[in-house]
C-alpha cells in the first residue's frame, strides 16, 4: 500500500483517501438534508395558503353567491374578518371594492374580479 511520511510517521494514503470520502459524503448529506427541510417548510406553507384561499372562496360561493335575500350583519362580519385572516392585503383592497360596490354592475364585475384574483393567488408548485 503506498504509504506517505508526514511529522515523520508513516500515513496510509488509501485510509487518508477513505477518511476523505466519508467526510466529502458526510457533508453532502448534512446540505440536502438542510436543502430538503426548507424545501419541506416552504410547501406546508403554501399548502396552507393554498387551503386558506380555497376555504374562503367555497364560503362565499355557498353564503353570499347563493344567498337568497340580503346578506346579514354577522355574515358580513364573518366575511371581513376572514378575508383580513388571509393577510392579503391585494385580495382585502377588491373586498373592499366588491363591498364598496353601488350598482348591481358593479357588483357582478367586482365578484369576478375578486373570484380571479383568489383562484390567481392559489401557487402550484
Amino acid at each position: 500500500m503506498p504509504k506517505m511520511i508526514i511529522n515523520g510517521k508513516f500515513i496510509n494514503l488509501s485510509r487518508i483517501s477513505l477518511i476523505i470520502v466519508v467526510l466529502i459524503l458526510l457533508i453532502g448529506n448534512v446540505f440536502f438534508w438542510l436543502k430538503y427541510s426548507a424545501t419541506q417548510k416552504e410547501l406546508l406553507e403554501t399548502q396552507k395558503v393554498n387551503e386558506n384561499l380555497l376555504d374562503f372562496a367555497k364560503l362565499f360561493i355557498t353564503e353570499i353567491l347563493k344567498a337568497e335575500g340580503e346578506i346579514d350583519f354577522e355574515t358580513r362580519l364573518k366575511f371581513e374578518n376572514a378575508v383580513r385572516d388571509l393577510a392579503n392585503e391585494e385580495i382585502l383592497a377588491q373586498w373592499q371594492k366588491f363591498t364598496g360596490s353601488e350598482t348591481e354592475d358593479e357588483v357582478q364585475t367586482e365578484v369576478k374580479n375578486l373570484l380571479e384574483l383568489l383562484i390567481s393567488k392559489i401557487q402550484i408548485k
